[in-house]
């Protein structure tokens, strides 16, 4: 496997498919690099080198007992791009990984980076505040903290077959498939570090990182995101980045990257190549 080992001790694997122009992929909780295949093997496929790790936590990385939160997630997004030697690189994070894009441009700025990308991303807060009155009730977030400690397993074979997919919409077609590869990859992963993953994407604010997003920036979500609502994810984001291009998939759900994958593919090849 290819990995790297950070200034702490921590393996962390990474993926690397194709040549030519950089692109880095963050994936979602409680996903892997794994999540992002089907763009990764066609971006490939159009000259682009592909690049994407596991979390620390998640997928075949350490499960380590501390670091996990998004401080050190874009540390370590740092360290991998630092040691890869990353260039001009385009930079896409998915739901959790978006938060994962924008710590890093937060704490590291762009200087590795020539644009961005958040899809279906939980910036720029999820969780409801007084700061935040449209945000996600933390009952919400403790609901899902509560299945997992009652039955990982089970919660990681239900939220796929739901509200992740939108499979509990009425006339939906649930896909067995990507259903398994979501419990799979989420499996994967270390009981704490998922479970601690959950207090990072719902409660870190991201509102500041934005502020120093100062390249091409696309943002991408789902009409009938069940997962982070639209109005709390894509449109808020938007409006902190006001030169932005905000593309909005009517009636699509949460999982862009496999149930819009030919659409979502396009997409990333087009703003690539503005």
């Amino acid at each position: 496997m290819s990995t790297i080992t950070t200034k702490d001790g921590t393996t962390l694997y990474y993926k690397e498919w194709g040549s030519g122009p950089a692109i880095v992929f963050c994936h979602g909780w409680p996903l892997t690099a794994d999540s992002w295949e089907s763009q990764m093997i066609f971006l490939a496929g159009k000259g682009y080198r592909c690049i994407a790790h596991d979390r620390r936590g998640h997928g075949r990385s350490d499960q380590t007992a501390t670091g996990n939160e998004m401080d050190t997630y874009a540390d370590d997004l740092a360290e991998l791009l630092d040691r890869l030697d990353v260039k001009d690189a385009a930079i896409f994070g998915f739901s959790t990984g978006g938060g994962e894009v924008a710590r890093y441009i937060g704490r590291h700025g762009t200087k590795r980076l020539s644009k961005a990308g958040l899809i279906s991303a939980v910036p720029p807060l999820m969780v409801k505040r007084e700061d935040n009155p449209d945000g996600v009730p933390m009952e919400v977030f403790d609901g899902i903290r509560a299945a997992q400690m009652a039955d990982r397993s089970q919660f990681y074979k239900d939220l796929p077959s739901g509200p992740f997919f939108g499979f509990n919409r009425p006339g939906a077609k649930p896909s067995q498939g990507m259903i398994d590869s979501w419990w799979m990859q989420g499996m994967m992963g270390g009981h704490l570090n998922t479970y601690e993953c959950i207090k990072a994407f719902s409660e870190t604010d991201f509102r500041d990182d934005l502020k120093k997003f100062d390249i091409p920036t696309l943002i991408l979500h789902g009409e009938d995101d069940q997962v982070v609502p639209i109005a709390v994810g894509g449109l808020a984001s938007a409006k902190l980045l006001p030169h932005a291009k905000l593309v909005i998939y009517p009636g699509a759900p949460h999982g862009l990257t496999d149930t819009h994958k030919d659409k979502l593919n396009a997409d990333l090849l087009e703003f690539l190549e503005s």
